[in-house]
């Protein structure tokens, strides 16, 4: 099976801080156990880069290093692949943010949706509850 990983899981294994910490660490270490296909979409990856360094929204913000070297490590994992926009890609996420307002805070989400449908992927672990407003998407909270 492949599957894609959002942001939050990545976040709440990076901050000892947050209740979900311990649960997200498991979670990853599982994934790094795993064969199966992981999917990691490049907005992902940079979203996790943008907020875990962010001294706004962590208590303790890692520093550039810390983030880099913690995304570094699951990209080394050999079962571990990056989803970037092909050609086409643009299609693809105009069908996906025609069956709803896509608009602010959505508009991350949607491309990973995007990304995600570009690629053949339905399956995605979150605790972000926006990504089951695409419909063909499996979304599965990990912690459930």
């Amino acid at each position: 099976m492949s599957y894609s990983i959002d942001a939050n899981i990545l976040l709440y294994a990076s901050d000892s801080s947050n209740p979900w910490h311990t649960p997200a660490s498991e979670f990853l270490a599982r994934c790094a156990a795993s064969a199966d296909i992981l999917a990691l979409a490049w907005p992902t990856a940079m979203a996790y880069l943008r907020i875990s360094t962010h001294p706004s929204i962590f208590a303790e913000p890692l520093t550039q290093a810390e983030a880099e070297q913690n995304l570094q490590g699951l990209l080394r994992l050999p079962q571990v692949r990056l989803l970037s926009e092909t050609e086409g890609f643009w299609e693809t996420y105009q069908q996906v943010s025609s069956k709803l307002p896509v608009r602010g805070n959505l508009v991350p989400d949607a491309h990973v949706a995007a990304l995600l449908r570009h690629h053949g992927l339905r399956t995605i672990y979150t605790r972000d509850r926006d990504f089951h407003k695409f419909d063909f998407l499996d979304v599965r909270d990990p912690f459930a």
